[in-house]
């Protein structure tokens, strides 16, 4: 007996959202199938692959990162850099120095930073706080008011600071929200309808709902992320319709694997070899799982995803 596919269609739809101006702006999002269900039906919008810089320039960055911007001395330099790097879709640019318990630079030194970065590229850019929340409620404000024009991702909008982040860049500065919350559903979905609450529109927002590195409690990510998509499709459930993106970077190269010398862990083999391969499981499987934008750091991963995003696409 012959075997007759069926496909699995879905009359719902990820909203699509656009990041950036011009010829290099892009659109994630979109799909009404599942992650790489070609098969079923149109992707949309092929998953998005962003560049992360920092503010703090190449502080602990393992050598392959430092050899390629050999020669920056500014993030603005790096940025360009980065928006030159094979299978680069945007550039992602981290405030981290903002955090009132590290280096603790002011709003307006960022905020500088900020502007000379997004004038310096024409990728799409996406900003992300120093991962405190009082602080973040300043900067990104005045970052969203500082990019007018841009089309920026501003991420994140929390729980704790959804009002302030979602009013300056959902409605006061006609920026892209992101909303974050920390690999739950619920928490994903009750975030989603507070910041539409608000008046920000739903093509604004666009969701972080977390990751762990892999190895790390992953299975709840896979879970989150895989049951987002099929209430969104399946169920039509509106509130969970808006695409998603996931800073790998940040996670993958923070763990142990990633950050233990040779010299102390010599049967663990090569740092870098280490820390690319982390990021690159990592991001391979959040985009399996329903990501529509992973945020890299190392140029090899950078490419590699791009590659694997094409060939399944």
């Amino acid at each position: 007996m012959p075997f007759n596919r069926k496909p699995q269609k879905f009359n719902a739809q990820i909203k699509a959202v656009e990041i950036g101006v011009g010829e290099k702006a892009i659109k994630i999002g979109g799909e009404n199938i599942l992650p790489f269900y070609t098969f079923d039906g149109d992707m949309g919008n092929t998953p998005k692959v962003g560049v992360e810089i920092s503010d703090m320039g190449l502080e602990g960055a393992v050598a392959g990162i430092v050899s390629y911007y050999e020669g920056c001395t500014t993030a603005a330099e790096m940025a360009k850099k980065a928006a030159e790097m094979e299978g680069a879709d945007f550039v992602a640019l981290s405030l981290e120095g903002g955090d009132p318990n590290g280096a603790n630079k002011s709003t307006e030194e960022l905020v500088a930073v900020a502007k000379e970065v997004a004038d310096a590229i024409d990728l799409p850019l996406v900003v992300e706080g120093c991962k405190n929340v009082e602080k973040d409620s300043e900067l990104l404000v005045k970052v969203a008011e500082a990019l007018q024009g841009k089309n920026v991702l501003v991420l994140a909008a929390k729980e704790e600071n959804y009002k302030a982040v979602g009013a300056a860049a959902g409605l006061a500065y006609n920026q892209k929200v992101g909303a974050e919350s920390a690999v739950d559903i619920n928490l994903a979905k009750q975030l989603n309808v507070v910041m539409t609450q608000l008046g920000v529109k739903p093509e604004s927002v666009v969701m972080n709902v977390g990751t762990a590195a892999v190895g790390y409690g992953y299975e709840y990510v896979v879970s989150t992320m895989d049951r987002i998509k099929a209430a969104a499709l399946a169920q039509s459930d509106t509130t969970l319709q808006m695409p998603i993106i996931t800073p790998v970077a940040s996670e993958t190269w923070s763990v142990k694997e990633s950050l233990a010398e040779e010299a102390d862990a010599p049967e663990w083999g090569s740092r870098e070899e280490r820390g690319i391969s982390m990021e690159i499981q990592t991001a391979a499987a959040d985009l399996v799982s329903g990501s529509n934008a992973v945020i890299l750091r190392h140029p090899q991963s950078v490419a590699t995803i791009a590659k694997m995003i094409k060939e399944l696409a």
